[in-house]
């Protein structure tokens, strides 16, 4: 019977990191498109209180209605990126294979998202 080194194939807990550490990724990119939609949100917000304040300057009173979508969006993108970070603490936790460092590891490369 052939093990995997002379068969050529890899060894299936070598698999199981490989997919472990591309869900890792995935959830890493995740959170940062959230983060940068809410930054773009915040960036929208704070230039329409600016041209806000201009038309205020110039007695012209806008009723913004805009803005509270905006809460509402960057507050759903915020739960939506905290459920990212339980997602990806589940998984660490879980993780039964491979040294205590490399769940160090991990979790300072999400962290650090």
């Amino acid at each position: 019977m052939q093990n995997s080194a002379d068969s050529g194939l890899a060894a299936p807990s070598e698999g199981r990191n490989d997919s472990f550490a591309s869900i890792v990724s995935n959830l890493v990119s995740l959170s940062q498109h959230i983060q940068a939609s809410i930054d773009l949100i915040e960036t929208a917000i704070d230039q329409e209180s600016l041209a806000d304040d201009q038309e205020i300057c110039a007695d012209i009173v806008v009723l913004d209605d805009v803005t509270p979508r905006y809460a509402k969006a960057i507050a759903a993108l915020s739960a939506c990126n905290a459920s990212l970070g339980v997602a990806m603490e589940l998984l660490l936790d879980t993780k039964t294979s491979g040294p205590q460092a490399d769940r160090a590891a991990d979790r300072r490369l999400f962290a650090s998202a």
